[in-house]
């Protein structure tokens, strides 16, 4: 199991509110992963990601043993992204210089028969296979509940003026409740986790193609990200990649 990652600040941002991070472990063959999407102006942004990320693989790293079940690995993932909202909540309280901030958070474990994915916000999580491109989770956000509702069509929703909007967050309130995932993976599959500055520039099949087709996997990340960049860069890109 082999996993790449990279974030990139964009063409428009003047700074990268995104924060990553991997671990590969070759004796247990588990690879831990999340990416963080940071809001709430210049500086929280960044403290809000970098925060969670922190917690998030400090907690995993306790939690994970070889061989877990599961259910083990989705208690570990609850328990992980709770004690980050603590963490970002803790430090956004009204009057502090940070008040207001959150993140997204999209992370997984990863082993070579199975995922275990948690979301949280609008940074999403894809399996890639023979088969083609699927979107894991699912967004938390007002155009994705439109959606839902079938009050807009997929095509509308590219450019609602409301295309930004989350409903959950990290970091914003007290508890957060993140999704849970799990997935089969098969030899040859990809895991893709990403931020939405590549999803609102790269359509998923352009986004397929690249992971095949594209070339070396361990340049992957990079291409896409150049990719976005060369259609404007509108919004920071972070993107990790786990081959199977």
């Amino acid at each position: 199991m082999f996993a790449w990652g990279i974030t990139d600040k964009g063409v428009s941002r003047q700074q990268n509110q995104d924060s990553f991070h991997l671990e590969v472990y070759h004796e247990s063959d588990q690879a831990v992963c999340v990416i963080c999407d940071g809001m709430g102006g210049a500086r929280a942004g960044n403290v809000a990601s970098e925060l969670a990320v922190q917690v998030f693989v400090e907690e995993m790293r306790l939690a994970l043993k070889p061989g877990m079940s599961q259910r083990s690995m989705r208690a570990s993932l609850r328990s992980a992204v709770r004690a980050a909202n603590d963490k970002v909540y803790g430090r956004s309280r009204p009057g502090s210089e940070f008040a207001g901030m959150g993140t997204t958070l999209v992370s997984c474990v990863a082993t070579p028969g199975q995922a275990v994915i948690a979301n949280v916000g609008d940074s999403r999580a894809y399996i890639i296979d023979r088969d083609g491109i699927e979107r894991i989770t699912r967004d938390h956000s007002l155009v994705e509940d439109l959606l839902a509702r079938g009050e807009l069509s997929r095509e509308e929703a590219k450019n609602h003026p409301s295309r930004n909007l989350i409903t959950r967050a990290l970091g914003t309130d007290k508890d957060v409740h993140c999704d849970i995932y799990v997935l089969d993976l098969r030899p040859g599959d990809y895991l893709l986790l990403c931020s939405d500055g590549l999803t609102n520039t790269l359509e998923d099949q352009e986004i397929l193609y690249e992971v095949l087709h594209g070339g070396d996997p361990a340049m992957c990340c990079r291409r896409l990200t150049d990719m976005a960049n060369s259609r404007g860069g509108p919004d920071n890109i972070t993107i990790i990649l786990v081959s199977v």
